[in-house]
């Protein structure tokens, strides 16, 4: 086995970093700095610590802050997880059930024959957690070809859940495969000391590299050019059922130093599983780049989305839309304050660049635009490298939509003929990658077909039976594009829409044709499925009109909106 040279340490490309264990800085936990808001989150936003923003005339915005080296403290680098969640490392390599000491179980099953396959060359990265070297495979087909080598110190593995982090990683590693824009992933080694991820070597450096040689700002096309390949290798993940939890310039890697070359996704050291109807709870990422739900503890794929966000923003003006000078501001400024699009270069952005990130930094995770659907966003849907991938998403809204009483479908029915030509064009888009029939519509089988044909292990493992499950009733019939639109459409993300009040109106105004009636309100909460125990009369009353006893438009839109636990508690 070759021997890593000795260089001083650097940022490691590769993610072998402290990923999995505690970091060694202070914990911000400890200071005993009171929160002035009622913030029921989790334990560390206990304190905080005022950012810039605050003596802003701008009340919400937060400061303008150019993105450049060396960055002011804390390293957008420092993993969320690691300062926060402070795990109880254990300094012996054991841990304690009762009054019984069980010895960690440091066997992957992985090969053990790293060293008679490769040579290994210079190391290129390092963290805590160890190091990246590169390498050339010494025998087989691909003799002579050089890869990066990731090596996570056994040592280093003193809990039984820094162990299962790098058997997750592996997993998902070698389960998501084929899409250009992932780094290849060739196999796992090990030996007593150390486990070996081998992959694919991207010599071209950091998309932040990159971004920090601009001066951090790009032209509109040249944003599209990075975006476009962010968002597809994305949706490629979600649609697998995987959430990365780390996006950020840092975990892009290029092929080559060409200008053009291939920007490729990297460590999934963070990433999990997530099925369709699940939200996860743990709090990881980078500060600069975490989504408000993860700081709530209830996310799922959603989270990426808003990180690709927070990239877009710098791409554009080279300034981050959420600064502080401390874990605990830039935690409030995500939380609370809006993003900049005042300042320079703002003004002279387009109009539609500019939806785009809004709509991608949403706050409300039910309201901001699926990775799917932002490369259908009409700023981004024309350039030359876009296809719009199968979403996800529709899943979810065609399961919700199934299991609908007769009255919200019609509620949906009516929404959906008012769709603009911009919010039909997704639509059009997923109803073709589901490959309509002859006669122009889909059951089961189309489902079931469109799922093998993107799926990979991961997706296999987690995801087909789930949706074929939920989807069930489609066995049994057949269901047309405008079907489709109405059981595919987001009430929630319309309703971001600045046109949304125009839209609901002219929907209740086609409701009241068609579909709306004299209704009991006892009928109504039985469509809705409210129990006996829930007081319908002081929940159901405004949504009802006194004159004829159908639904106002109040009414209407919540129905649209169905009723959920937390505005029963509220008696909405």
């Amino acid at each position: 086995m070759g021997i890593c040279t000795s260089r001083p340490p650097k940022p490691n490309p590769y993610g072998a970093r402290d990923n999995h264990t505690q970091d060694d800085h202070t914990d911000p936990a400890q200071t005993p700095i009171p929160l002035p808001t009622p913030f029921k989150l989790s334990p560390f936003l206990s304190f905080f610590t005022p950012s810039p923003s605050h003596n802003r005339k701008t009340g919400n915005s937060t400061p303008f802050r150019i993105f450049r080296r060396p960055f002011p403290p804390p390293s957008p680098a420092k993993h969320i997880r690691a300062v926060l969640r402070r795990r109880p490392a254990k300094k012996a390599e054991a841990i304690s059930e009762g009054d019984q000491v069980v010895e960690l179980d440091k066997s992957f099953g992985f090969s053990k024959e790293f060293t008679s396959m490769f040579d290994v060359g210079e190391e290129v990265g390092r963290g805590h957690f160890g190091h990246t070297c590169s390498a050339k495979f010494n025998k087989g087909e691909r003799k002579g070809q050089q890869v990066a080598v990731k090596v996570i110190s056994k040592a280093k593995m003193t809990t039984a859940i820094a162990i299962e982090d790098v058997r997750r990683e592996v997993k998902l590693l070698r389960a998501l495969t084929g899409h250009k824009n992932l780094v290849q992933f060739y196999d796992a080694f090990e030996d007593y000391d150390n486990v070996y991820l081998v992959m694919e070597l991207c010599e071209g450096g950091e998309l932040l590299d990159r971004i920090l040689a601009r001066g951090g700002k790009y032209s509109e096309d040249d944003a599209k050019a990075v975006l476009v390949q962010i968002l597809d290798v994305v949706a490629f993940c979600h649609l697998q059922g995987v959430v990365h939890r780390d996006l950020k310039p840092e975990n892009f890697l290029y092929t080559s130093k060409d200008e053009n070359s291939q920007l490729k996704a990297i460590d999934f050291g963070l990433s999990d599983f997530v099925r369709p109807d699940e939200r996860l709870n743990d709090i990881v990422g980078s500060a600069y780049y975490v989504a408000p739900e993860v700081l709530h503890r209830s996310y799922s794929t959603e989270a990426d989305v808003w990180s690709i966000g927070v990239i877009a923003y710098i791409l554009l003006c080279g300034s981050r839309p959420f600064w502080a000078r401390t874990e605990s501001g830039i935690f409030r400024a995500v939380l609370k304050a809006d993003p900049s699009f005042d300042e320079g270069p703002w003004p002279a952005i387009s109009s539609e660049a500019k939806d785009f990130v809004k709509r991608l930094l949403i706050k409300d995770p039910r309201k901001r635009m699926s990775s799917a659907q932002a490369l259908s966003h009409p700023w981004i849907r024309n350039h030359k490298d876009v296809k719009v991938p199968l979403d996800i998403l529709i899943f979810r809204l065609m399961k919700a939509y199934m299991l609908s009483s007769s009255l919200r479908k019609a509620a949906f029915r009516a929404l959906s003929k008012v769709l603009t030509v911009d919010e039909l064009f997704y639509l059009k888009e997923q109803f073709a990658l589901l490959e309509p029939n002859k006669n122009g519509s889909i059951n089961l089988d189309n489902i079931r077909m469109a799922l093998m044909k993107n799926a990979t292990d991961a997706m296999k493992e987690f995801h087909i039976t789930d949706f074929l499950a939920s989807l069930n009733a489609l066995q049994y019939r057949r269901m047309d594009f405008e079907e489709f639109c109405a059981a595919a459409l987001s009430v929630h993300q319309l309703e971001a829409l600045d046109h949304w009040e125009q839209h609901a109106r002219l929907a209740y105004e086609l409701f009241e044709k068609d579909g709306n009636r004299a209704i009991v309100i006892e009928e109504l909460a039985s469509e809705l499925g409210l129990g006996p125990s829930i007081p319908v009369h002081v929940v159901l009353h405004d949504w009802i009109r006194h004159t004829d006893g159908k639904l106002s438009f109040l009414g209407f839109v919540k129905l649209l909106h169905g009723v959920s636990s937390r505005s029963l508690a509220k008696g909405v």
